[in-house]
């Protein structure tokens, strides 16, 4: 009786392990891809799943012949010894089970009509982005045709052989303009995948950080290992000015002209093989390739001191008399950015090639005082939005005066990291309003006053009746 019994519990418990694994699909304990993406997979004592490919890399490096495992369709369990787990590693983490995709529906293919027009998209960035009104022509442009060419392929229509090329960009504007944002707001709106990498990073192959191919693989992860909707997505390479090429160094430059060098590739289109599912390539990894040709490259930078070669190339020119021209007259010039050149951009450091490849530049405008209020009140994700909410949570009304909003603005412009500064400033000052007002619950509302900013009072605080 007493054997039936247990016999009965063994039946139990194993029904509910099956029902407790139900719904969930097995992961690779070295590549951690799920089993819709890698297939059957092997399982092993200890709770431990392997792909086919992991197990055949394994072998491979093991053997020189190698073992073609992709003919068993689910190896038995092998003798490894894991069946004591205390012989396991200490810190050997098992890849916890991933819930079962449910199967999608096939999608409608795109047509010409499901493509935005450029003012649509440049609509949809008014209501985040306040001024940069030539930069957002530009990315709704190439936006738009990116589409078009990610529709029509790269041969190009039926009735001709017309290739539509890639135009790659270079943003050029000070910190704080906003070049960052724009591309964020931009992989929000649309339905491409957009990888966002800093060049600041990477480095010549063979050196410590990350390959070039490291920014492909951002992109793969982005598009949810999918290649062929990789290779139709836009790559945003911020920082691009810190690959200048170094001045009067002695030492190899590994994250400077080199590093341009290697992008040269990516930008015009090749193919690269880049890891799945992980940053570094090795011998367990899957690889997957990636053709770049119709991807496209968006490459931002600040340029510190730019300003001064343009002013230096403008004033060259001067002479005496009536039309010369006065080494002063750029000195206050708010946009000086856009009389820029290839000839500036060599002078700063950065290679012909590569600068072919980027054929349209568009810069970005400091922001002025006038910006910086409609900056912290007019978007639709605005900061001052956002304090507004925090405290409607607790039933506190917060309002802004006007010269409270020019004081922050003008603080803003002293301290010259441009929309940064803002919510540097507003932190600071809606610390001790954020601390207080929970504490009495009869507070109905705050007003945030100029006199506050400037430390000479305290904000007007309003009870509730």
């Amino acid at each position: 009786m007493e054997e039936k019994e247990i016999e009965k519990n063994d039946v139990s418990r194993s029904e509910g392990k099956d029902r407790e694994d139900e719904g969930y699909e097995k992961v690779c304990y070295m590549c951690r891809r799920p089993e819709s993406k890698t297939g059957p997979m092997i399982s092993m004592p200890g709770g431990m799943n392997l792909c086919h490919d992991c197990m055949q890399k394994a072998f491979d490096s093991v053997m020189k012949n190698g073992m073609d495992l992709s003919q068993i369709p689910n190896m038995p369990y092998m003798n490894l010894n894991f069946n004591d787990l205390s012989q396991m590693p200490p810190k050997a983490e098992i890849p916890k089970k991933q819930k079962l995709k449910k199967s999608k529906e096939p999608q409608p293919q795109l047509t010409m009509k499901d493509i935005p027009a450029p003012h649509v998209i440049k609509e949809k960035l008014d209501a985040y982005v306040i001024g940069q009104e030539k930069a957002k022509k530009v990315m709704a442009v190439a936006v738009y045709n990116h589409y078009k060419r990610a529709f029509l392929g790269k041969e190009g229509s039926d009735s001709d052989d017309i290739v539509i090329e890639k135009s790659n960009i270079l943003m050029i504007g000070p910190t704080g303009s906003g070049k960052t944002y724009l591309v964020k707001t931009l992989a929000k709106l649309l339905d491409v995948p957009l990888a966002i990498a800093d060049a600041t990073s990477l480095t010549e192959a063979g050196y410590i950080g990350d390959d070039i191919e490291s920014v492909v693989s951002k992109l793969l992860a982005a598009a949810g290992n999918d290649v062929e909707r990789a290779q139709k997505g836009i790559i945003f390479i911020d920082e691009i000015d810190k690959i200048a090429k170094k001045k009067q160094t002695n030492t190899r430059d590994v994250s400077g002209e080199s590093v341009q060098q290697e992008l040269l590739k990516l930008l015009e289109g090749s193919t690269v093989e880049v890891p799945v599912g992980s940053n570094q390539k090795n011998a367990m990894t899957p690889m997957a390739t990636v053709n770049t040709d119709n991807i496209l490259f968006i490459c931002g930078g600040a340029f510190p001191d730019l300003e001064g070669i343009i002013k230096e190339r403008l004033t060259k020119k001067s002479a005496m008399g009536f039309g010369a021209v006065l080494k002063d007259s750029f000195d206050h010039d708010p946009d000086i950015l856009s009389h820029v050149t290839n000839e500036d951009l060599r002078t700063f450091g950065m290679i012909p090639e590569f600068l072919g490849r980027l054929p349209i530049t568009v810069t970005l405008k400091g922001l002025d005082k006038d910006m910086m209020i409609r900056i912290l009140q007019e978007p639709k994700n605005a900061i001052l939005r956002q304090y507004e909410k925090l405290l409607a949570l607790d039933e506190v009304k917060l309002v802004f005066e006007e010269d409270a909003l020019e004081w922050i603005a003008e603080e803003a412009i002293r301290r010259g990291t441009g929309a940064r500064a803002l919510r540097a400033i507003l932190e600071e000052f809606m610390l001790d309003i954020m601390y207080e007002i929970p504490k009495d619950p009869n507070i109905g509302s705050v007003v945030v006053t100029r006199p506050y900013l400037e430390k000479n009072g305290g904000p007007l605080v309003q009870m509730r009746g």
